[in-house]
């Protein structure tokens, strides 16, 4: 890789060149920050190590001059005592990282090569989205329903900006699954993601584990540990059951969003870090902070893009679909056929789905494991006949709740009584159209329009 070093100073200027021509490199080096602008824009270079005080020029002019006249190298900043304010700024207006003057020659060169994965990784994405295409790319949760496009949609808009987005619904409906692919659709597809659950880290540990620790900082802590913050750098964090983050917590959590810096626990310094947050949670923040429960500043920060999952009752045009991808899921996994009987997913598709996604998924798979044969019924499935939502697994009508308008109960009972047919001629299709008193014809467009096939 062909890498330029802007520099001042002659002495470190030499020794830089020589450690990384060493490891590598093909090293230019420049004193006159002018100069050092001109070379940078006029030949192609990978990297830039540049100096954050020198004469003439500082570090984040040499950037902002670099970056308009749409320089594409990855700059990494060096700082002695006393610039650090200005690195950090300058990792706010782009710069990749900063180095601490001075510097161990494992720790340039150990910066240098994560530079170099994260431009490799952002290449293979590219290259997979060309030959992909972007609906391709776009296409990660399986969605049927008008509700759940719309989501996506909205998903899809908001990837392309470093937005902070708040996903909210039932434990179960993919919440994780969103974030995701919010990450994989947004220029920070390359960089890593990582999810965390605020409630299922202990109160003592969270804090560490979010913004790390210095050494001492307690009982235990031998040594300094970054947390994930600084590990996520240039990436997404996923932050799930924000709503049961402790409050004391919440304000380091604000200001991190707020000012792009943390404070290791027990620590003075602060860290520039620079990280997409995505928040979620099962529960109703506007009433947590009612009760006090959760800051309402950072409610308001959090809530930028709201992005609400329905439950997979009242999508259940997607039931069909998602049966399918955990069908050959749970094949591939076991090495033998697994399908449903139109039954089974009659049944599937009318149930309730409390655990919504999630519970289904685990149902399939349960299912396809204590088969004997593959091929899943009704009986497969520990269903309950009733589930509370106007709907039932064996073709007896139940009111669908909420409403009173005469086409979804009509469609509900019709619904049910196809049902009914189909366990009654044991699946045939021309025995249920008799029984039914309709043609073939109008059955098929029945079973197609109540997702029965």
């Amino acid at each position: 890789m062909r890498l330029l070093i802007v520099d001042d100073d002659a002495g470190l200027r030499q020794s830089l060149g020589l450690l990384l021509a060493e490891s590598g490199y093909d090293v230019v080096s420049e004193g006159d920050p002018e100069d050092g602008l001109a070379r940078a824009t006029s030949e192609p270079f990978d990297l830039i190590l540049c100096d954050v005080r020198m004469p003439k020029m500082d570090g984040l002019t040499f950037l902002r001059r670099y970056r308009a006249e749409r320089g594409s190298a990855l700059l990494i900043m060096m700082s002695a005592f006393g610039g650090e304010d200005m690195a950090i700024a300058a990792m706010r207006e782009g710069a990749y990282d900063y180095l601490h003057k001075p510097f161990k020659p494992d720790e340039v060169t150990l910066t240098l090569r994560k530079a170099e994965e994260r431009e490799r990784l952002k290449r293979e994405v590219e290259q997979l989205r060309a030959s992909l295409g972007s609906d391709a790319v776009r296409d990660l949760m399986i969605a049927e329903s008008p509700a759940l496009r719309a989501v996506l949609e909205l998903a899809e808009r908001v990837a392309a900006h470093d937005t902070t987005v708040l996903l909210t619904g039932e434990s179960g409906t993919g919440k994780e699954v969103l974030a995701r692919a919010i990450h994989r659709m947004s220029p920070r597809s390359a960089g890593p993601f990582t999810a965390i659950n605020c409630a299922a880290i202990p109160e003592q540990l969270l804090e560490s584990e979010l913004f790390g620790h210095v050494r001492g900082a307690f009982t235990g802590a031998s040594g300094d540990r970054a947390g994930i913050f600084e590990s996520t750098n240039g990436g997404t964090l996923m932050l799930d059951e924000i709503g049961d983050m402790p409050l004391a917590l919440q304000s380091k959590l604000l200001r991190a969003l707020e000012d792009g810096e943390i404070r290791r626990l027990g620590g003075q310094e602060s860290r520039a870090v620079d990280v997409r947050v995505v928040a979620a949670t099962a529960k109703d923040l506007e009433r947590a902070v009612e009760r006090g429960e959760f800051r309402d500043d950072l409610y308001y920060r959090l809530n930028v893009v709201r992005l609400h999952l329905p439950p997979l009752r009242e999508r259940n045009q997607d039931i069909p679909a998602l049966v399918a991808h955990f069908a050959r899921q749970a094949a591939e996994k076991l090495g033998r056929p697994v399908s449903l009987t139109p039954r089974a997913l009659a049944a599937l598709s009318a149930h309730g789905w409390p655990g919504n996604v999630r519970e289904l998924r685990n149902a399939l798979e349960r299912a396809a494991v204590l088969s004997s044969t593959g091929r899943l019924d009704v009986e497969d499935f520990a269903l309950h006949a009733a589930n509370g939502n106007g709907r039932s697994t064996n073709g007896v009508y139940m009111p669908v709740p909420g409403t009173y308008e005469l086409k979804p109960q009509i469609e509900q009972l019709e619904r049910a009584t196809i049902v009914r047919a189909l366990d009654a001629s044991k699946g045939s299709r021309r025995e249920a159209a008799q029984l039914l008193g309709v043609s073939l014809r109008t059955l098929f467009y029945k079973l197609r329009r109540y997702r029965l096939e």
